[in-house]
C-alpha cells in the first residue's frame, strides 16, 4: 500500500454506478472459505470507498502548509508523506519503516526518515495530521462536516475499525492504539485509516505467501497493467534493480521478457488480491451485511466529493479500478 488512490473507477470487475459509487464484484468462490460469510467484493468496495478519504492527507494543500509549518518541505509529497504516515510507529528508523511500508527502496525511506524525527517528534507530526485532515474535510466536505449522514458513516466505520484484528499488523496496530478524536469527521478519516492499515498489513502477507519481495511485488503488479512502469518508479528502485527482479520473475514462469504476465502471473497476483480481500474481511463481517450496505451508501457522497476535488492522481501504485 502506498498512500496513493485511484481516482478513476471503482473495484475491479465491479464498475461504477451512475451515481458514481464503485460497485462490489462478484466474490470469486464465495462462503465461508473465503470472506467467513462477507462478500468479499463488499470487502474491497468498502476499501475502494475509504482510501480517498484516508489518501487526502498526503495531496491536500492544507496539509502540506501544516507540514511545512514543522519544517519538513513542500515541493513535493514525499518529505511529509514518510514522517505523516510512519509517526504512529514513534520515531522508529528506516529499517523499520521500510518493513512496514514495504514497496519503498530502502534508500528512498532513508532519505526521509533519517531527518524526520530531527524536524520534528512523532507527537507534533500526529497533531499536525489531525489538523490537515480537519482543514482539508471542511474545504472539500463544507457544511456536510457536521451532517447527520457523516456521524452516522463515522460511527459504523469506527465499529468496524475497532473490531479489526491487530495481531501481527505494525501499521494497523500503531494507529488502533492513538486516540479517538472527538469530531465526527476526524472519526471517519481515523476510522479509514487504521481499515486502510489493516488491509494494507494483510496484502503485505498474501505478498510474502506468494514470495514477491518489495521490488517483484511492483514488478508483478506493473506487469498486469495495474499502474505504468513509470508511475512505480516512484517508489524509488534503480533501473537495475527493476531489471533483475524482472529476470527473477521470468525464471519463475510469471513475466515474459517484454515484462508482461503470463497466465501463471495473472493468476499469482489474482490470487494475491483474493488473500487481501480474505483477510481485510473481519471488520466488516463484525458490523453484519446491513450496517456494512448503509455505510456503503453513505460513504458515497463522500466518495465523490474527495474525487470531485481534483486532488487525487488518475493512476497511482494501488491498482484501484485495474485489479
Amino acid at each position: 500500500m502506498s498512500g496513493n488512490v485511484s481516482g478513476a473507477s471503482g473495484a475491479g470487475g465491479a464498475g461504477v454506478a451512475e451515481d458514481g459509487v464503485p460497485q462490489g464484484e462478484v466474490s470469486q468462490g464465495g462462503g465461508p472459505e473465503d470472506g467467513a460469510g462477507v462478500d468479499l467484493g463488499r470487502v474491497r468496495q468498502l476499501w475502494h470507498l475509504l482510501e480517498p478519504l484516508h489518501a487526502v492527507l498526503y495531496y491536500a494543500p492544507e496539509a502540506f502548509e501544516e507540514a511545512a509549518a514543522l519544517g519538513y518541505g513542500a515541493e513535493e509529497r514525499w518529505p511529509s508523506y514518510f514522517p505523516y504516515r510512519a509517526a504512529p510507529l514513534g520515531a522508529v528508523g528506516g529499517g523499520r519503516v521500510a518493513s512496514a511500508f514495504y514497496s519503498f527502496s530502502p534508500r528512498m525511506v532513508d532519505e526521509h526518515i533519517d531527518s524526520a524525527w530531527r524536524t520534528a517528534s512523532p507527537e507534533q507530526v500526529l497533531a499536525a495530521r489531525e489538523r490537515a485532515v480537519d482543514r482539508a474535510y471542511r474545504a472539500i466536505l463544507g457544511d456536510r462536516v457536521a451532517s447527520p449522514e457523516l456521524a452516522e458513516a463515522a460511527a459504523l466505520a469506527r465499529r468496524a475499525a475497532e473490531a479489526a484484528n491487530t495481531e501481527g499488523r505494525q501499521l494497523a496496530a500503531s494507529n488502533a492504539e492513538l486516540r479517538w478524536p472527538e469530531a465526527p469527521h476526524l472519526q471517519l478519516w481515523h476510522a479509514a485509516t487504521i481499515l486502510r492499515e489493516h488491509r494494507g498489513d494483510g496484502h503485505l502477507a498474501a505478498l510474502l505467501v506468494a514470495d514477491l519481495d518489495p521490488v517483484e511485488s511492483l514488478v508483478s503488479f506493473a506487469a498486469i497493467g495495474a499502474a505504468s512502469v513509470e508511475r512505480f518508479e516512484s517508489r524509488g528502485w534503480s533501473p537495475e534493480e527493476w531489471a533483475a527482479a524482472r529476470g527473477r520473475l521470468t525464471a519463475r514462469g510469471l513475466v515474459d521478457e517484454d515484462g508482461i504476465a503470463t497466465d501463471a502471473g495473472r493468476e499469482l497476483r489474482r490470487q494475491v488480491e483474493h488473500h487481501t480481500d480474505r483477510l481485510a474481511a473481519a471488520p466488516w463481517r463484525s458490523l453484519g451485511p446491513d450496517a456494512v450496505t448503509r455505510l456503503a451508501d453513505l460513504l458515497g457522497e463522500f466518495w465523490v466529493a474527495v474525487l470531485s476535488s481534483g486532488l487525487l492522481p488518475s493512476e497511482t501504485t494501488l491498482g484501484i479500478g485495474k485489479v
